[in-house]
């Protein structure tokens, strides 16, 4: 096996930095990207923000004045917002796209190039099942996410014949930092009841991958050449996916509200 350059961001914590550990240890080469610098493990750190285009341009910059390439990149950074589509805050959703899409977008355009130059290259965009479904109090989350899936599968068609691979991974429950109380914002409105009830089902359920599950998907795409385009990994992934698609959208409305 051939040993990548990999460039992974929001590489401090959760899937990102078990990511990054896997890579490291395969005997890639990593640089990791994130906020909190000094929690990236292994590789080479290197301090982004995906929402500032300054950062963004260095971090590439870096990779490429000291390595020549960047054989990988693996987009993780992201964030979660939860609250009734009414009551979330409009520059609160701005935000979470100019992070979980946006960011996306600016540092693909940017290594794009250098990877059609050399005819390879793999790009992996980290959704979520949030991607396909649809749950209530998480429409901003799930706008984002489907926006995400949509830009991917364009992408995978557009630079196939570049030899550039676009793979998207779609993680299921998975145990990360990324946690939010669902009641935050929608606990004491109109949507209080649903809130609580959303939030009662979430703090009693059981399970949720370990995010080593998702970097050794990731791994295996990293290091096959040609990986299949998606990816449903962890825990209830394939299940709830394969509920979505087999049920009405009614019943699979009655499923997820029922309390």
């Amino acid at each position: 096996m051939t040993a990548k350059i990999c460039l992974i961001t929001g590489a401090s914590s959760g899937i990102g930095h078990a990511t990054a550990l896997e890579l490291v240890r395969a005997g890639h080469t990593v640089y990791g990207a994130a906020r909190r610098v000094r929690q990236v493990p292994g590789g080479h750190a290197l301090a982004m923000d995906v929402t500032n285009p300054a950062d963004v341009e260095h971090a590439v910059r870096t990779v490429l004045d000291e390595q020549g390439r960047i054989d990988v990149l693996v987009n993780n950074a992201g964030i979660g917002l939860y609250g009734a589509v009414e009551d979330v805050p409009l520059d609160q959703a701005r935000h979470l796209f100019e992070v979980n899409l946006f960011g996306v977008a600016h540092l693909t355009r940017l290594v794009l190039p250098h990877m059609r130059e050399r005819g390879s290259g793999s790009i992996v965009n980290v959704s979520s099942i949030a991607g396909e479904i649809a749950l209530p109090l998480g429409g901003w989350y799930h706008a984002s996410k489907h926006a995400l899936e949509a830009l991917t599968d364009s992408l995978r068609q557009e630079v196939k014949a570049f030899g550039v691979n676009v793979v998207l991974i779609q993680p299921g429950l998975i145990k990360t930092e990324f946690e939010q109380d669902i009641r935050e914002i929608s606990g004491r409105g109109a949507y209080r009841d649903l809130a609580q009830a959303m939030a009662e089902r979430a703090e009693s359920s059981t399970g949720g991958s370990d995010p080593a599950v998702v970097a050794t998907a990731i791994r295996k795409v990293v290091e096959s050449a040609h990986p299949r385009p998606r990816h449903p990994v962890g825990h209830l992934a394939r299940t709830v996916l394969w509920l979505n698609r087999l049920l009405p959208d009614r019943a699979f409305d009655n499923l997820v509200t029922k309390r």
